[in-house]
Order: structure tokens, then sequence, then C-alpha cells
């Protein structure tokens, strides 16, 4: 599946930003779908995901309460809500999926098949 990710900017802190993720036609139910990102000189890490097979989100400690991560299977799109952005949220934001991932898997990014482009968000103070 080619996923394309989409809403990243320059935006100041305390302000929102919602990015989106279209898988290309594909059934959006036959995957779970995780969010990553990497700031410069650091590693990719988790930010957030839905499990397919336990239909629920799960979130990085770092951005609970602040970012909801949803999917609109009418529109095969996961889209990843971010609120209250501070200057640590700016990095390269990448979607990611895979159709075998469970629920216990989803922060390990070795673990998806398939990743979107990545779309940048800087947040300024």
């Amino acid at each position: 599946v080619q996923l394309q990710a989409s809403g990243g900017g320059s935006v100041q802190a305390g302000d929102s930003l919602r990015l989106s993720c279209t898988t290309s036609g594909r059934n959006i139910r036959n995957y779970s779908m995780g969010w990553f990102r990497q700031a410069p000189g650091m590693e990719r890490e988790f930010v957030a995901g839905w499990s397919r097979t336990s239909n629920r989100a799960v979130y990085a400690d770092s951005v609970k309460g602040r970012f909801t991560v949803s999917r609109d299977t009418a529109k095969n799109t996961a889209t990843l809500q971010m609120n209250s952005l501070k200057p640590e949220d700016t990095a390269v934001y990448y979607c990611a999926a895979d159709s075998a991932l469970i629920y216990g898997r989803m922060t390990y990014a070795g673990d998806y098949d398939y990743w979107g482009q990545g779309t940048l968000v800087t947040v300024s103070s």
C-alpha cells in the first residue's frame, strides 16, 4: 500500500495541526496505522497509532491528552489531530501501516511494512 501524508506546517506553540495519511484506495480497515516522528539528530520515535486488531488507539506518553489519532474508513484516511503543540514537537512526521501488527508492537517502527514520505511540523515558541 502506498501512503501519502499531508498537513504539516509551521505554527506557534499552543496552536493545532491536523495530519492526514491516505492509503491510496486500499481499505484502511485492513491495516494498523502508526504515526512516528523524527527530529534532527534524533531517532525516529513512536507518536500514536490505531490498532486494527484491538480497534483502539495507543499514544506515546509525551503526546497523551494533546494528540488524537483517528481514521475515516470511508475515505481510507488516518488522521493525527495535534493540539497544544510545543516546540519539542518539531519533527518530520511519518505515517506507517501494517496489516499484521498486534497492539503490543505498535510502537516499534521496524514492525511496519509501509511508510509514507513524511511531512514537516515546525513549532515556534
